[in-house]
């Protein structure tokens, strides 16, 4: 698993802060991935080459990050039928639910999964758990990555209980 799997854009260089905790994510599960900014509004060709050549480059799962209008998972979900996570993205005078309606907000055929406000790792997460259907080791990873979860929390809630 050298080639990237998955795939993240997002709409501008705003949005690294957030979706570079998706490749975060991936990293520490040991999925390659690619990363880059491509808007649906300001460069739609780009946006769409993206999309319509991700299968043959060998990506699986596409992670798409926009704001405000939202516009991106949504093109790339057009131009595709790979599954396409979107991650709405707080700014604007809605802080983000523009884009959540936006995203979330798909015409019949043409899918987005979704995931909250800023909710890049959660589509980190989401990709992992849909790559681990072919990819078993990425399945194992996941499930330690969440009993690591599971074990802290117990800890931590038994440190409460002795406060």
């Amino acid at each position: 698993m050298k080639k990237p799997l998955v795939g993240i854009l997002m709409g501008s260089e705003s949005d690294i802060p957030v979706m570079e905790k998706a490749a975060e994510v991936l990293s520490e599960l040991g999925v390659p991935y690619e990363i880059d900014i491509s808007s649906a509004h300001r460069l739609p060709d780009k946006t769409a080459d993206y999309a319509r050549s991700a299968r043959e480059r060998g990506i699986e799962v596409i992670i798409a990050g926009a704001g405000m209008a939202a516009h991106l998972a949504g093109m790339i979900a057009s131009h595709t039928t790979l599954p396409v996570i979107g991650v709405p993205l707080k700014s604007g005078a809605l802080s983000g639910f523009d884009a959540l309606y936006a995203t979330v907000q798909m015409p019949p055929g043409i899918p987005v999964a979704t995931v909250a406000i800023d909710g890049a790792k959660n589509a980190a997460y989401l990709a992992c758990s849909i790559l681990s259907i072919k990819y078993p080791e990425v399945g194992k990873r996941l499930e330690r990555y969440r009993e690591s979860t599971r074990k802290k929390l117990i800890e931590k809630s038994k440190k409460l209980k002795k406060q």
